[in-house]
Formats: C-alpha cells, structure tokens, sequence
C-alpha cells in the first residue's frame, strides 16, 4: 500500500537579532511537546509560499510581507511521507504569538537542538547551525 503524500509548508520566522521563533506541539499531535517551525499543510489548488502565508496569519498571527525559498525535501516516516517547503521569513507584520493555544518562544539561531524537533528536521537544523 502506498504511503500518503502530505505538503508541508513552514516558516523559519528570524528577527534581526538572528533568534528564530518556534512552536511546541500540543498534545494529541504527532511529536506532541517537540519543538516545530511554525506552518501546515499545503491545499489542494494551493502553492507552498500561499499555504505559508495562510498558515503563519492563522497559527501564529503574523502577516508575511516576504518570504524565501530555503530549503525543500521529502522525509519518509512509517506511515506517512511528508514534503516540506521551507520559507526564510524576515520580514512580516504583527508579533507572532501561539494563536492556537500552542507555547511559542524566540531561540538563538545557534542554539538550536535537533534533539528537541521531529526527526524530519536534523538536517534543517544543522544547516541553520552551520549558518551562525
């Protein structure tokens, strides 16, 4: 049986002080208490940087003014594959905040532990590291 396909599109929100804002899962959710970049699934009839946008308005409360192709792969879990589309977003109206009831919270970007996210994301998190 084949696994299903599910687009993901997140936001690597970064302010000027080169801290990155991020998300706890609830409970209830795959990983629930892990660390994740703040975005959703990505629509049917909907582009990735159109699902970003839409997604970080209603899970974290900002307006994206501009946003940058960063990084873009697929990651097999057992039961599912996942591609994701990730955005540099550096520029953006509002203060994010978890609008779904979710703990969110400013992280140097060097300081980033790929221990605290889904296994999907060490590659992500190495690059970002590497980057400081």
């Amino acid at each position: 049986m084949q696994k299903p396909l599910i687009r993901v599109s997140a936001g690597i929100i970064r302010n000027e002080f080169k801290q990155i804002y991020l998300t706890q899962r609830l409970e209830g959710q795959d990983f629930a208490q892990s660390l994740e970049f703040p975005g959703g699934k990505v629509g049917e009839h909907e582009l990735p940087e159109e699902a970003l946008k839409r997604e970080l308005e209603e899970e974290v409360g900002i307006h994206v003014l501009s946003a940058y192709p960063y990084e873009h792969f697929s990651f097999e879990y057992p039961n599912k594959i996942i591609e994701f589309y990730f955005y540099l977003v550096e520029e953006w109206v509002g203060e994010p905040f978890g609008r779904e009831g979710q703990e969110g919270f400013w992280v140097t970007q060097s300081e980033l532990d790929a221990g605290q996210f889904p296994p999907a994301n060490g590659m992500l998190i190495q690059r970002l590291r590497s980057e400081c």
